[in-house]
C-alpha cells in the first residue's frame, strides 16, 4: 500500500507550518504502508497541480493531506469539503478568492473515503486530543480536500482521500496569548496514529460511535 502524505508551506505571517515540518518527520514506512511525503504550496489552484502530478507518479492507494488550523487545540479530520474557495486572507501568490466555485461542474460537497472516526480514536488512544470536523474551512485546506475529491470523481476513481488539520506549534502562540498549541513530536505521533488507523481499516466502514466534531 502506498500513502501520500502532503503538508503546506508556511502562509501568512507565520515562518513555520506545523503541516509540512510534521509531514517531514513521518516514517517512510507506517503499518507496513509505503509513506510518500510531499510539500504543497499555499496556493489555490496550484496546489492540486502539484497534488495531481504526485498521483499520477506515485499511484498511491490514499492521500492524506495535512494543514494548519490555527485556534484548534486537536487534531480534527475533515469530514466534507464544499466547492467554495472564499478567502480570509491572500494566498502565498496573493490571490484572495471571494464566494468563487472551485469547479463549477464539481458536486456542491464531496465527503472524505478516511475513516474519521477511526482514525480519531487511534490519536486519542496515544494520549492526543483528536475530533471529527464537518467544516475545513474556505480557504487553501478546503480548496485542496475538494481539489482531490474532484480527482476521484472525474479521474482517480479507485483512490481514497482525505484532510487533517492540526494546531499550532507552541512557538507560533508566544505572540498569541490563549491560543492553544501542540508540539511537533505529538503531531508526528498523531499523524503517525492516524495513519496507522487508515491502513488497519482498509476495506472497512468507518467506527459507528461518536468521536466528537468541530460543527
Amino acid at each position: 500500500m502506498k500513502i501520500l502524505v502532503t503538508g503546506f508551506d508556511p502562509f501568512g505571517d507565520d515562518k513555520i507550518n506545523p503541516a509540512i515540518e510534521a509531514v517531514k518527520r513521518l516514517d517512510d514506512e507506517i503499518a507496513g504502508a509505503q509513506i510518500i511525503k510531499v510539500e504543497i504550496p499555499t496556493v489555490f489552484g496550484d496546489c492540486a497541480d502539484v497534488v495531481h502530478d504526485a498521483i499520477e507518479q506515485h499511484q498511491p492507494d490514499y492521500v492524506l493531506n495535512i494543514g494548519q488550523a490555527g485556534g484548534r487545540y486537536a487534531l480534527t479530520p475533515e469530514r466534507v469539503a464544499i466547492n467554495f474557495d472564499d478567502g480570509r486572507i491572500a494566498d502565498n501568490k496573493g490571490y484572495q478568492p471571494i464566494a468563487t466555485p472551485i469547479h463549477e461542474d464539481g458536486q456542491n460537497a464531496y465527503f472524505t473515503q478516511l475513516p474519521v472516526k477511526a482514525m480519531v480514536k487511534a490519536i486519542r488512544e496515544v494520549g492526543i486530543p483528536a475530533l471529527v470536523s464537518t467544516t475545513a474551512g474556505t480557504f487553501v485546506c478546503n480548496h485542496i480536500m475538494y481539489q482531490i475529491q474532484y480527482m476521484i470523481d472525474k479521474e482517480f476513481h479507485d483512490l481514497k482521500a482525505g484532510f487533517m488539520h492540526i494546531p499550532f506549534l507552541p512557538e507560533q502562540v508566544v505572540a498569541r496569548p490563549d491560543t492553544p498549541s501542540l508540539s511537533l513530536a505529538d503531531d508526528v505521533r498523531g499523524i503517525t496514529a492516524a495513519t496507522t488507523a487508515i491502513v488497519e481499516m482498509d476495506g472497512k466502514k468507518d467506527l459507528q460511535s461518536i468521536e466528537g466534531h468541530i460543527a
